[in-house]
């Protein structure tokens, strides 16, 4: 099955013609084109009315050619087909609306490490190229120039890095997800936003809750509200604070969310507030020594701490102190560390 991508953008184009924005500022004229696809010259979407020999499938936009090879199409705002069957070789899917969906396909074994993974119907919603890249090492995709044409029938490799010419058929790209990686911020920064961004992709994660439910803080209870409506649907929720445990057990990714609200549970647990904090220095102890050992990925969010006003009470001090150093102990343990400032990473 030969796919020729005509165009990979949105309906408008990237950059957008009179549109003004940094990301379509930043691109020449005609850099993408509007998405159009044309399967072995003689097919087009969506895919109905079909020549002998290819079948629809997902009400259209799925195709299964002659010799088998299997094609799918997830444009914006299209869920996720029902119904099983063997990985598709080829999915071309919107990655910027939702790009959880590209998790959920693979948790329903629509799409395996073996399937192409295009990214397409690319537009402004992503600052730049750049960025787009980025988070395409983290989900597992690729992007093509306009024109190029995609074979199906290449055998599908496992775990091998891209490595084309242009308009060559990219090989299937390995989720770059490290074992540990640490986001520190100041509130509000985005931290939270860009680690559930990293695991999007990916078929099965456990968020770990780490702070309390809100009962009787409205400003709390609608922060804990707001970060739940922003996770996937199939990601499991796990709320403790004995984040040993979570990490020893761990066969899936991690997203704990966040250390801050874990520090100050233990000072809670501990009484560490005005009184002995030894047990407090323990528990981080438990932590670094878990963290180190870890065998899922786990992605965690900290607060930074060390550049805001001094607390004016010791107990204020003594959990600043306290959770600067258990960031700085867990960053030595992390082969990847950001900090995050108004929404944007700055790697450490």
């Amino acid at each position: 099955m030969k796919v020729l991508l005509t165009g990979t953008a949105g309906a408008a184009g990237w950059p957008e013609p009179g549109c003004r924005c940094a990301s379509c500022s930043g691109l020449p004229h005609g850099h993408r084109r509007p998405f159009e696809v044309v399967v072995d010259g003689v097919v087009h979407a969506p895919f109905r009315d079909l020549p002998d020999g290819y079948r629809s499938r997902a009400g259209g936009l799925g195709l299964a050619g002659p010799g088998g090879s299997r094609l799918l199409l997830l444009p914006r705002g299209q869920e996720v087909p029902e119904g099983g069957g063997p990985p598709y070789d080829i999915v071309l899917i919107d990655l910027l609306d939702r790009p959880e969906r590209l998790g959920e396909l693979r948790r329903a074994g629509l799409a395996d490490e073996r399937t192409l993974v295009v990214a397409a119907w690319l537009d402004h919603r992503v600052r730049s190229e750049e960025e787009l890249a980025r988070r395409l090492r983290w989900w597992g995709a690729v992007t093509v120039p306009d024109g190029t044409e995609l074979d199906a029938g290449v055998p599908r490799a496992r775990h091998e890095t891209p490595r084309r010419m242009p308009h060559e058929t990219p090989r299937p790209a390995r989720r770059e997800t490290p074992r540990r990686a640490l986001l520190l911020g100041g509130s509000r920064s985005g931290k939270s936003a860009e680690a559930e961004l990293r695991l999007a992709a990916e078929p099965y994660v456990t968020y770990v809750a780490t702070g309390p439910e809100g009962a009787g803080d409205g400003e709390w209870a609608a922060r804990v509200r707001a970060h739940r409506e922003r996770r996937p649907a199939h990601w499991e929720t796990v709320e403790t604070t004995d984040l040993v445990s979570v990490i020893a057990e761990a066969t899936a990714p991690l997203l704990v969310d966040g250390l801050g609200t874990w520090l100050a549970a233990v000072f809670d647990e501990h009484g560490a507030w005005e009184g002995d904090r030894a047990p407090v220095g323990e528990r981080c102890d438990a932590l670094v020594a878990a963290w180190r050992q870890a065998r899922a990925p786990i992605v965690a969010v900290s607060d930074e701490v060390g550049m805001g006003v001094v607390p004016a009470t010791a107990s204020g001090r003594a959990f600043r102190d306290a959770l600067g150093r258990l960031n700085e102990r867990l960053a030595a343990e992390s082969e990847y560390v950001a900090l995050v400032v108004a929404g944007r990473p700055l790697e450490l």
